[in-house]
């Protein structure tokens, strides 16, 4: 029996057809070591970023509500905005530098990075007025005014963690297109527990309240964004190679091609976000937004499960593509597409067996338990479709479809998910349920559209695409790396 050649061995090959049973066995093994060893600890490392917002509100919560709910709104408001449009921003350093590593042009990995921190400092600036007029502009949302005011003031304390963003996300994806995954795992888990000591030392010890979480995260963040720059210094030496005026080469392009990344993750947080605003207005509003909120709780700690596939996905999709091995790209997304909607139906299932008592974790409130057991069917069902939705996306991520997706989510979850919803909800009287079964059709609709594409995509033309790419922004052609 013919054995299928190993990625990376001496032929430097493509994948062979599956023919049989046991290659077909072969690459589904061989792609799920590889995925999750890149997924696993991008996972662990968003536990950790996900964690320093979380124990941030736990200890801002000892001082009083009005601090909870002011810092709250800070941090899952504005800082959150921001996080979303600078990752977005950073994801077309993903693309290319997944795409240089894979064709063996890892110096420009380096070049890469430092363009996305000039951006990504353009950005910066361009967004610190909605860290500076945060209070009016949380006053005009419709909150209160002593919480919109503390919670100003908070978004101009922690304005510095926003620039760590700037340094921090172009690193990451330097080191991500890498497999340089573990270092980022342990760099944000140091950081976690220095932030928990931190808070503790300067609310407590310190007696700084509010001041004192704000500067534990500007700490944190930037402590995140110096050590993985020590890092790329010190052990990155053939992707790094010093600081380059090829920086400020061809920008635009580098411009159009991050502000697509940035729309089309943008629009994917922001879709989900909306259905708690849209609930705020329903007539049971307290009970539908304490419901919603349970749930999207949920569906959030399953997502960081998706967020790694769909790094690890983008760095699959782009190093194979680089190399020019087709099938090992589209072998690759297969597998993982399949793989995550087995997760997927797996946490619909103990969703739908748990439906009963989940809710208890959350809250006392008998009515607030029963109507989150009647969410949730509509809450596993959005686990399935976002167990594929986010593979997709980092496929989309590695081969630089990112304007494409981005069309595809503006349609499919604003021109009719959303629509849809809100004539569920409040003409015919659903509620909660008909926001959220709209929203879900939107969801549904743009899996089905990034599924056509995926079965339409011609993988030798991409590897084509992607030299031509490379060739642009290396003047090298990966097809002939090896002869040059």
């Amino acid at each position: 029996m013919e054995a299928v050649p190993l990625l990376g061995d001496d032929n430097g090959g493509d994948y062979a057809p599956a023919k049989t049973f046991q290659q077909f066995k072969h690459i589904v093994w061989s792609e799920t070591v590889k995925t999750w060893a890149i997924s696993g600890p991008v996972i662990f490392q968003i536990v950790c970023q996900y964690g320093t917002n979380s124990v941030t509100n736990i200890f801002v919560g000892q001082l009083g509500e009005l601090e909870l709910s002011g810092i709250s709104i800070a941090i899952s408001v504005i800082a959150t905005f921001a996080f979303g449009f600078m990752f977005g921003m950073g994801s077309a350093t993903e693309t290319l530098c997944g795409q240089a590593f894979g064709a063996g042009q890892i110096h420009m990995l380096g070049v890469y990075m430092q363009r996305s921190w000039v951006i990504m400092l353009i950005c910066a600036l361009i967004i610190t007025p909605i860290y500076v007029f945060a209070t009016p502009i949380l006053k005009l949302l419709g909150q209160q005014d002593d919480v919109a005011e503390l919670a100003g003031s908070f978004s101009m304390l922690i304005l510095p963690q926003l620039f760590s963003f700037v340094v921090a996300f172009p690193t990451q994806k330097f080191l991500q297109a890498q497999s340089k995954v573990w270092a980022l795992a342990w760099i944000g888990f140091g950081a976690l527990l220095a932030h928990v000591f931190m808070l503790w030392l300067f609310i407590f010890q310190f007696g700084w309240g509010t001041t004192g979480a704000g500067l534990a995260l500007n700490i944190s963040g930037w402590g995140i964004s110096i050590a993985q720059v020590i890092y790329v210094m010190g052990w990155c030496k053939d992707a790094w190679h010093g600081f380059s005026w090829l920086a400020f080469k061809d920008l635009w392009g580098f411009v159009k091609l991050s502000f697509s990344s940035a729309i089309m993750f943008c629009l994917e947080i922001w879709y989900m976000s909306s259905i708690i605003i849209l609930a705020g207005h329903l007539p049971n509003a307290v009970i539908s937004v304490d419901s919603l909120s349970i749930c999207m709780n949920l569906n959030g700690w399953e997502n960081i499960i998706f967020i790694g596939i769909n790094v690890a996905m983008s760095v699959r999709v782009s190093n194979e593509l680089g190399k020019a091995r087709p099938r090992a790209a589209m072998y690759s997304v297969y597998v993982t597409i399949v793989e995550s909607l087995i997760l997927g139906l797996i946490f619909m299932v103990l969703i739908f067996f748990v439906k009963d008592h989940f809710a208890v974790i959350f809250t006392s409130s008998v009515a607030v338990q029963k109507y989150v057991a009647t969410l949730a069917y509509l809450l596993g069902i959005t686990m399935v479709l976002n167990s594929v939705q986010p593979v997709i996306s980092g496929v989309a991520i590695g081969a630089g479809w990112q304007a494409l997706v981005a069309y595809i989510n503006l349609g499919c979850y604003y021109i009719f998910g959303l629509p849809l919803g809100v004539i569920l909800g409040y003409v015919a009287n659903f509620g909660v349920k008909g926001l959220w079964g709209g929203m879900i059709a939107g969801i549904a609709m743009q899996t089905i559209l990034l599924l056509l594409v995926l079965y339409k995509t011609n993988w030798n033309r991409e590897v084509e695409e992607t030299s031509g790419r490379m060739q642009k922004w290396t003047g090298q052609d990966i097809r002939n790396r090896e002869e040059s």
